[in-house]
């Protein structure tokens, strides 16, 4: 009683609860974890053979949208010359990153970004090269602006056997040569 002379009604909860707020909860609960997850993660297919033998043309790529980029990684990102209206270039590029900012310019991308043999990788940019030999990357577009990055592939969808080449566990990748 208050003290106007109304009843309050107290509410407990009952141990344990019903069975639907239970399945409710780990409904919601589920929901906002694939949420976190779609943000966080996408998949993608390889197109093209610029990865042999590290992908295959055709595979699915688990791709981390939040990683940090580090020097060995695989990288998708928007084609630096798909906005120059260069022919039928796809829109995206999955390449390993071959240099970070600081680092000094590959000798081999030098042509193509106009630098000196003493030159250092600009902020904001990355060297990316594809594990195949005749791969179209930095040797031929130059610098990638590091905010043109969707994400670092994690591994593929379907190999797990593939978990060691994508930079989980002791990898042994492909090394590019470095000048100086």
């Amino acid at each position: 009683m208050t003290g106007r002379g109304r009843e309050t009604t107290i509410v407990r909860a009952v141990p344990g609860g019903t069975v639907g707020s239970a399945v409710l909860a780990a409904v919601i609960l589920v929901l906002a974890g694939v949420r976190v997850l779609r943000s966080r993660l996408a998949l993608v297919r390889v197109t093209g053979t610029s990865m042999a033998p590290t992908f295959a043309d055709g595979e699915r790529l688990l791709v981390d949208r939040a990683g940090a980029v580090r020097r060995g990684d695989v990288i998708v990102f928007r084609n630096p010359t798909a906005a120059l209206g260069a022919g039928r270039d796809p829109r995206r590029l999955i390449k390993r990153v071959a240099a970070l900012p600081g680092d000094p310019v590959p000798a081999e991308v030098r042509d193509a970004v106009r630098a000196a043999n003493d030159a250092v990788v600009p902020a904001g940019s990355l060297v990316v090269r594809g594990d195949a030999p005749r791969s179209h990357d930095s040797r031929h577009f130059g610098y990638v602006p590091a905010s043109t990055v969707l994400g670092v592939v994690r591994t593929g969808a379907r190999t797990p056997w593939r978990v060691a080449r994508a930079g989980l566990v002791g990898a042994r990748c492909p090394r590019w040569r470095r000048s100086g």
